[in-house]
């Protein structure tokens, strides 16, 4: 059973800015590493959907979701806050991210991919519910894994966030769930 590598070319389109450390470079990066090691042969290549609405709501109120789609910008970048900006390809980008963590619970937890990776932007990995905090804030897609784990019987979810920044969402997200 293969690993199950899943991304969208969206992803690569998230632009917050040529000196944000937060690029598209990340991505080439990864790619670059797969092609080198020899790796990439041996993954299963899946394409990213984009996740519902319906599916974002499950964390973030509409309204807040609405207010985000909201001010996607036509052209240029908009600063949300101090660390969060969006380009004309960020909603595209975040609902393909927090998509392919959904087909990524699916696929391993339903016995189609030994173990997944996601190699997708803008991470989202410090958003809370319903307040812009780091970066975009289309986090939902832990809570959409949590609902995915729960649809296959699973009873109980690990949250590991490895980022070198102290980041309060998961916390935020989970505070109410003593299932994860």
């Amino acid at each position: 059973m293969a690993t199950a590598f899943i991304t969208h070319d969206d992803c690569a389109r998230h632009d917050m800015g040529r000196h944000h450390p937060e690029s598209p470079a990340r991505l080439a990066a990864i790619e670059d590493h797969l092609i080198s090691s020899g790796i990439g042969g041996l993954l299963e290549r899946h394409e990213a959907p984009a996740a519902k609405v319906s599916e974002l709501a499950r964390v973030h109120p509409l309204e807040y979701i609405e207010a985000i789609r909201e001010v996607s910008p036509r052209s240029g970048i908009v600063h949300l806050d101090p660390d969060t900006a969006m380009c004309p390809h960020t909603w595209n980008a975040a609902v393909r991210a927090a998509g392919a963590a959904v087909l990524a619970t699916d696929l391993v937890v339903g016995g189609q991919a030994q173990n997944a990776f996601c190699a997708v932007r803008p991470p989202g990995h410090h958003a809370t519910r319903d307040r812009r905090d780091g970066f975009l804030p289309v986090q939902q897609r832990r809570r959409r894994r949590q609902a995915c784990l729960e649809q296959h019987g699973v009873e109980r979810v690990a949250v590991i966030d490895f980022d070198v920044t102290t980041a309060t969402a998961p916390e935020d997200i989970f505070s109410d769930d003593e299932r994860v």
